[in-house]
């Protein structure tokens, strides 16, 4: 109860009004200085690199992936050891190509994305200049 009570009283004795902007939304804040873009524009190079070293992984942990499973049930089926190492031979090099392709198509779609942001970018510091 008491709680309840001290938050009303500092609702109360809060002076904002509706017509003011909230911190942050000032127009003369929203413009940033070249030090804080460069640094922004660091950060996200970095972030990129991050995901970059990430999705390098995608093909390994799928190939492996895929042939501890096969091996497992070909192992369970009694399959001959050669048949057995050439079947995963083939299930090895047919998920890494596949994996090599997901990371493509992921690596594609970020590129998209950045460019949208960008062209997004250049609208927006545009607009002030006119």
């Amino acid at each position: 109860m008491d709680w309840e009570e001290k938050n009303s009283e500092e609702a109360a004795e809060d002076p904002k009004t509706e017509g003011e902007p909230e911190e942050g939304l000032a127009p003369e804040e929203e413009i940033e200085t070249a030090a804080q873009r460069e640094a922004r524009e660091k950060r996200e190079e970095e972030e990129r690199q991050a995901k970059a070293r990430k999705r390098r992984l995608i093909p390994p942990f799928v190939m492996l992936l895929a042939g501890a499973i096969v091996s497992i049930t070909m192992r369970i089926l009694n399959y001959e050891l050669q048949t057995m190492l050439i079947i995963l031979l083939c299930v090895l090099l047919g998920f890494y190509f596949v994996g090599r392709i997901l990371q493509i198509m992921l690596d594609r779609f970020e590129q998209q994305i950045q460019d949208a942001h960008m062209e997004e970018g250049e609208v927006i510091e545009k607009e002030p200049s006119e």
